[in-house]
């Protein structure tokens, strides 16, 4: 089956030798101007009317309005953009799958959780602040202040590809872990959550892992009354997007020390202004939306296309299938 493929990918020069290899049997359709990263948003292009697949970040009002459209893949875990009530009903109705990349960006991300959870237990953060600061020497404070992560109980709010990765991480800890999920049927390991029960069990977390998409449903949703069920020792993470998390209230919670700490990936605007009080908020550690990240990006998030390129051409099953 030939096909007619558009891209608008951002991608490095052997990564698009790749992809032309990887689809020489069909013809390929390149959008005059990518986006300046995987996370932008793709401008809107006429050329996406003669095309059967779209790889990258295509117009999300393009996708609706060509109806030959059969198939987005689009090259980041999250997306929001295409996340509505109206691109699903119209997709759905004329057979049209979307795909996402998650399979490339879970494990860096929770690797990225990990890490985080190990650094602020083993408090590495404080001794680099010494490091920093005045050079002193608190082998006591930093001994008994620092923590054991095995037998802790982590709490993640989403359970999609890289909540599965990072249960499997916690593993070897022996972590009890829950996890807030909108489909409540069991997972080895893993104590699912609805959402009406989840204030009974937030409690109980030493940690409390964000990993939501973006929607309407999720937007502030982790908020003052929810930061309000947290113990002052339990830890904040934050990986899945800025907005579903009120950060007025985050930074209430870490000021007035109700929250031990925070580590945010995401936040709302990114950047984050050099001047928003989140930079200097008492044990808040940020990070440039980097936790996806991973040396060979632009390579693994090709060759997940390519995969799911060879799935549709035969007629099997699509990785990552939103619709």
């Amino acid at each position: 089956m030939s096909l007619t493929i558009w891209c608008n990918g951002a991608f490095d020069a052997a990564a698009m030798g790749r992809l032309r290899e990887g689809t020489a049997g069909h013809r390929l359709l390149l959008a005059s101007g990518a986006p300046a990263s995987l996370l932008a948003a793709g401008a809107s292009d006429p050329a996406l009317a003669e095309a059967d697949v779209a790889f990258g970040q295509p117009s999300a009002a393009d996708c609706l309005r060509f109806s030959g459209l059969r198939w987005v893949h689009v090259s980041t875990a999250g997306y929001t953009r295409y996340d509505t009530p109206e691109f699903k009903e119209a997709f759905r109705a004329r057979g049209s799958a979307l795909t996402t990349t998650s399979a490339v960006f879970a494990d860096p991300v929770a690797q990225h959780l990990l890490a985080a959870i190990l650094a602020g237990n083993r408090q590495l953060f404080a001794s680099y602040r010494d490091q920093l600061g005045d050079h002193s020497w608190p082998t006591s404070e930093r001994r008994y202040a620092a923590r054991l992560l095995t037998g802790q109980t982590v709490v993640m709010l989403g359970f999609g590809a890289i909540g599965r990765r990072l249960a499997e991480l916690l593993a070897p800890f022996g972590c009890t872990l829950y996890a807030l999920r909108r489909q409540t049927r069991s997972v080895l390991g893993v104590r699912i959550v609805a959402e009406d029960n989840l204030t009974q069990v937030l409690p109980l977390a030493d940690h409390v892992v964000n990993i939501l998409p973006e929607n309407d449903a999720t937007r502030n949703w982790m908020n003052a009354r929810r930061f309000g069920c947290l113990r002052s020792s339990a830890r904040f993470y934050n990986a899945g997007r800025g907005t579903t998390v009120d950060q007025r209230a985050l930074q209430e919670a870490l000021e007035s020390g109700r929250l031990a700490a925070a580590f945010l990936d995401v936040t709302d605007p990114e950047p984050l202004p050099p001047s928003h009080p989140l930079w200097t908020t008492p044990n808040c550690y940020v990070t440039p939306h980097s936790a996806g990240g991973r040396w060979d990006q632009d390579k693994a998030v090709v060759g997940h296309f390519l995969a799911n390129l060879n799935a549709f051409a035969q007629g099997g099953e699509l990785a990552d299938r939103v619709i």
